[in-house]
């Protein structure tokens, strides 16, 4: 050091400052546990400003949206656990299957419920036919990332256009009850939104249990990790890739259907799903379906939540708001490593 000359502090970016705050260090320990903290500290906040009542009726609003996040990111995270695909035509899975079940149940005139076995069936269908004609070859030639993704895209814009020109742009709506609401505690929902939360929830842990238990979730589980040793070690990765396929596509299908069904069917419906959809998976750590499950089911609370507080319009953006939070201080998501099932 010369004479004279006078030690300078080095200047500590804000990040590092946010990641060394008592509350990045816990999530850093016990992220779940951490995590979930904070959302109480938050519900107690929304409590103590607005009262139980709004906060219930709008959590229980956003139960809805966030079953239909949590079914469309287990199948996105799904694919890309297994086979790293980023798919951007995911989010239009979602309106192949909504517009099948529109298919099914308004133009041929059968009950909702075969509609949406017939949309569930028919996208994991084209999820097949994709791997079998598009995804596979593709792989088997050592195609890398990027043009997997430009793929993906392009299929994406493929499957919108076929449907807008089927259907045209005009919105549409499936042959559901939208009048009728159902009250208890106090609260008031409407007899689809609470169909959705049910079934959503229903196969949310059909999947969990699954993936645990089942020896096809075992597979999946193993060709996630590592899917040249799942293959050495004789697991017949072809059929568990299928079978992959047929989840995350036929998810994807019911999400379609369930948002369709609390909405209106446009050929953009799951363009506009997407983006809260990859919010969930990023949240939940890439590749981590249980994760997945938990972080969609959030967003959507969060999300709902946030009407108390801003204009109905801007919603969407507090869950973005949210993910780059969760990304500043835990970068690989809340639950867990990325890159795993």
């Amino acid at each position: 050091m010369e004479a004279g000359s006078v030690p300078t502090a080095v200047a500590v970016p804000w990040v590092e400052r946010l990641r060394g705050t008592p509350v990045a260090r816990a999530l850093a320990r016990r992220p779940q546990w951490a995590a979930a903290g904070v959302i109480a500290l938050f519900v107690l906040i929304l409590i103590a400003a607005y009262g139980i009542h709004d906060v219930a009726q709008t959590g229980l609003n956003g139960l809805s949206l966030g079953s239909v996040y949590a079914l469309g990111a287990v199948g996105l995270t799904l694919v890309y656990g297994i086979l790293k695909l980023v798919n951007f035509a995911h989010g239009d899975f979602l309106t192949f299957g909504a517009y099948m079940a529109y298919l099914v149940n308004v133009t041929w005139g059968l009950p909702l419920v075969v509609a949406v076995f017939w949309a569930m069936a028919m996208t994991a269908v084209l999820g097949i036919f994709l791997e079998k004609v598009m995804w596979g070859p593709m792989r088997a030639r050592g195609a890398g990332m990027l043009q997997l993704l430009l793929m993906a895209i392009g299929l994406a814009l493929v499957i919108r256009y076929v449907i807008q020109f089927i259907w045209s742009t005009e919105l549409r709506q499936l042959d559901v009850n939208v009048t009728d609401t159902v009250k208890f505690l106090g609260l008031t929902i409407g007899r689809t939104s609470l169909i959705v939360i049910i079934v959503g929830f229903a196969v949310l842990i059909g999947t969990g249990l699954m993936l645990r238990y089942t020896l096809l979730g075992k597979r999946m589980r193993a060709l996630s990790d590592n899917l040249d040793l799942a293959e050495t070690s004789g697991i017949n990765t072809s059929r568990v890739i299928l079978w992959t396929w047929v989840f995350a596509a036929g998810f994807a299908g019911l999400a379609g259907v369930l948002a369709g069904a609390i909405t209106q069917l446009q050929p953009e419906l799951g363009f506009e799903l997407l983006l809260p959809i990859f919010a969930a998976v990023v949240m939940g750590g890439i590749g981590n379906a249980y994760g997945a499950l938990a972080a969609g089911i959030l967003l959507g609370l969060v999300i709902e939540w946030s009407t108390l507080f801003i204009d109905a319009r801007w919603k969407t953006g507090i869950g973005f708001v949210v993910l780059i939070l969760v990304l500043i201080i835990r970068p690989q998501g809340i639950f867990g490593r990325a890159r795993t099932i």
